[in-house]
């Protein structure tokens, strides 16, 4: 293999992720490992290799030039990728890397989804702060019972980011349950559950073909409904008083699910009637004080939507 096309095949794998000492065992020899360190040295400090020295100074490809454009790119588009700033400006992967890291000290966060608030559910959200502000003492506000519904199906929880299988090769990875294998249709439960300081209700399980109205539905907020609510609950917030798109502001989904989740042992759902059975397990398992400190920190996050202007929460 010409020197060319090693230097080739050293950028693109140290690229790609690589060190040298796995660049040096895939290419067998032909290539000395202090050789490739340097030379994965030249991408890192550089962001390309560098045999013969040309006249002048080293070049780099992190100039301010180089910065300067990038910050004129991230101010013009908001996301952008580190391939696709390396193509742009005919620089490495790495060098994209380190002038987003080092030079710029950005780091890449992941886009969160919210529920759209107007001005308007803003404004609602600002009033409903007031409004428990004035009619709830603290004493009050944890004896309030939320409730939420919630589906889950066969493939429960799986996030990417943070279930790492540590391997040598991907096919090590694979065999030591590095794959999760999603089901097309896979079947699904809906569940009901309240939480209230003092603990959590029994778990409701809905049969087959039972749908659980929204907050917002008609059936829900039709005056029939509300009046019913109002004489079989005592103190009921009715639709006029709970400001919409706001799970931030129900300890079920900001916490409690959460730890329902984590408290199921996944590996035993095979089926649906193992799920439902996992689901009954799991709600036994709710820590208290968790269920304590989410209702507890409710006040709390009522004075935070306040300091935000009616916007949403993001923890």
């Amino acid at each position: 293999m010409k020197c060319k096309d090693l230097q080739q095949v050293v950028f693109r794998k140290y690229e790609d992720g690589d060190g040298p000492t796995k660049i040096f065992r895939d290419l067998s020899g032909s290539l000395g490992l202090a050789t490739i360190k340097r030379w994965c040295k030249m991408i890192r400090d550089t962001g390309f290799i560098q045999l013969s020295k040309p006249p002048g100074g080293p070049r780099f490809a992190r100039t301010s030039k180089t910065i300067q454009k990038v910050k004129h790119k991230l101010n013009q588009k908001k996301m952008a990728s580190v391939r696709s700033l390396a193509k742009d400006y005919s620089i490495s992967k790495s060098s994209s890397h380190r002038i987003l890291k080092e030079d710029m000290k950005l780091y890449p966060y992941k886009m969160r989804i919210e529920p759209k608030l107007t001005e308007e559910h803003k404004n609602k959200r600002k009033k409903f702060v007031n409004w428990v502000g004035h009619n709830f003492r603290k004493e009050d506000t944890m004896r309030i019972l939320f409730s939420d519904e919630k589906i889950f199906d066969l493939d429960g929880m799986y996030n990417s980011q943070n279930q790492r299988i540590w391997a040598v090769s991907r096919d090590e990875a694979d065999e030591k349950g590095g794959i999760k294998v999603k089901q097309k249709f896979p079947q699904k439960v809906m569940v009901w559950l309240g939480v209230c300081s003092k603990g959590v209700t029994p778990l409701v399980i809905f049969d087959s073909g039972t749908t659980f109205q929204q907050d917002g539905a008609k059936r829900h907020i039709h005056h029939l409904t509300q009046t019913w609510c109002q004489d079989n609950f005592p103190s009921f917030i009715d639709k006029d008083h709970w400001p919409p798109n706001s799970p931030d502001l129900n300890p079920l989904d900001y916490c409690i699910w959460d730890e329902f989740a984590q408290c199921v042992n996944w590996k035993k759902v095979t089926s649906k009637a193992t799920l439902i059975d996992e689901l009954k397990c799991a709600v036994e398992k709710i820590r208290q004080d968790v269920v304590l400190q989410s209702c507890s920190s409710w006040t709390a996050r009522l004075s935070r939507v306040l300091k935000n202007g009616g916007g949403y929460l993001k923890k």
